[in-house]
């Protein structure tokens, strides 16, 4: 059989106070854990694998444009960025590693752009250079 509920006024002393220290505890407690599990679920910030790719392949694509030639400082400082982000990564500090492979990608995007640009003069110079010549030799058979 169950024992009947005590009245209040025969509770011991000692049991109340020992109630109440666990309840506090209790009180105490659970906000710290909730702010532990909340910080933890920050904290976790993906790895980013994608971006890293994506970076190595604007790198790879602006070499291939004749950035290296056209616009090396960029390309440099894209190929820079790119390294300090895979170290960046290695050491699993994955905020860094995407804020650097972010900017290695517009570094790369912005040498590929000049490294073309570059080009497209270059070929609109020869261009203009055999038209001037044709025009002196039109010029010469006319006269």
């Amino acid at each position: 059989m169950k024992n009947p509920p005590m009245p209040f006024a025969t509770l011991n002393l000692d049991t109340m106070e020992a109630r109440r220290k666990a309840l506090l505890a209790g009180i105490t407690i659970l906000p710290a854990i909730f702010l532990l599990l909340m910080l933890s679920g920050c904290a976790s910030t993906p790895a980013p694998t994608e971006q890293m790719a994506v970076s190595s392949a604007a790198v790879g694509q602006a070499g291939s444009a004749g950035a290296g030639e056209m616009a090396p400082v960029e390309l440099q400082m894209a190929r820079e960025k790119l390294d300090k982000a895979k170290l960046a990564m290695t050491k699993e500090n994955f905020d860094e590693a995407r804020k650097l492979a972010e900017q290695a990608q517009v570094d790369a995007q912005l040498a590929e752009a000049k490294s073309r640009s570059g080009t497209a003069r270059k070929a609109a110079g020869e261009l203009r250079e055999g038209v001037r010549v044709l025009r002196e030799e039109l010029d010469r058979k006319n006269k």
